[in-house]
């Protein structure tokens, strides 16, 4: 295993030697415990240690690999997904903030399905793709749907089920027909062979990609807790502030400055300050309300 560096001073991941050979390796590199990775992100973002910020990505590298075989099912090489989703892992741990009072875990999944997400958008070319909220949920989402209203369709979708669709996912019936027959033309056989001319088939690397029930017990917690946090914290906002915020962030498809500049019969450039100055009181208020509980970690 090589590094490449995507920035002056992070080094990331590549996989040499193929996928299969890949994978075993990294299952040779420990999982942190919750003070040694405290440590680690403390030394990494207060002294810029290579040696821990490489601790703390290769800790990580086997929760990318299973994030990565989420997203086989869209014709691409696995190895290019593991590639990415890395990248998204690098970012993470350079943004990362241990005294925020969350694992790496939780904050670095975000960015690496976010990098896998946008390499398979690139990848696909779909120029018509990807301009809102909504038809990238649909093409993410698309055959998770299908798959619990009609686990045996492979071919166009029914009427009924076309209309399902659009509504759970709020886009037109034309989009969801268009995109099935894309997904369905672009679909990777189980039984095709890899690439590396081995004799081997893409359903002989198949692994479970679900979480081990540890770490998503840990995740599921962590969440708890976060949102319990949060909801603790909100008294710091008065209510326009609040709104403003759950508008702007915290909604599924976010308010855009003009409509909430109407709204409230004031600028965006205001309506925008707001928002900031709303999230900066939020984000304090959380991390004085977790020193005060005891939730962070400490040396």
């Amino acid at each position: 295993m090589t590094t490449k560096t995507i920035n002056p001073n992070l080094p990331s991941i590549a996989i040499d030697g193929g996928l299969s050979g890949y994978l075993t390796r990294i299952k040779k590199f420990p999982i942190l415990s919750e003070e040694e990775e405290y440590m680690l992100a403390k030394n990494w973002k207060d002294r810029g240690n290579i040696k821990s910020a490489e601790k703390l990505v290769t800790s990580h590298l086997r929760l990318v690999a299973k994030i990565a075989m989420g997203y086989r099912g869209y014709g691409l090489p696995v190895s290019e997904l593991v590639s990415e989703g890395n990248i998204g892992l690098m970012q993470a741990v350079k943004k990362y903030d241990p005294d925020k009072g969350f694992r790496l875990a939780t904050y670095a999944m975000w960015w690496i399905k976010a990098s896998i997400q946008e390499y398979i958008l690139r990848s696909w070319s779909l120029v018509k793709m990807g301009t809102t909220t909504a038809q990238k949920k649909l093409f993410f989402n698309l055959k998770k749907i299908k798959n619990q209203i009609s686990p045996n369709s492979n071919g166009d979708l029914k009427p009924e089920h076309v209309d399902e669709i659009s509504n759970r996912l709020n886009v037109k019936k034309d989009e969801v027909v268009s995109m099935n027959r894309r997904l369905i033309g672009k679909e990777k056989s189980l039984n095709a062979p890899l690439k590396d001319d081995s004799g081997t088939e893409w359903q002989d690397w198949l692994v479970d990609d679900s979480l081990d029930q540890e770490l998503k017990l840990s995740q599921s917690q962590e969440l708890s807790e976060r949102k319990k946090l949060m909801n603790d914290s909100l008294y710091v906002l008065n209510a326009r502030e609040k709104e403003i915020l759950f508008a702007r962030r915290l909604s599924e498809n976010a308010a855009t400055l003009e409509d909430l500049s109407k709204k409230y019969k004031i600028s965006r450039e205001r309506i925008r300050q707001i928002e900031t100055k709303a999230f900066e009181k939020l984000q304090k208020a959380m991390l004085n309300t977790a020193n005060s509980n005891n939730l962070l970690p400490r040396n």
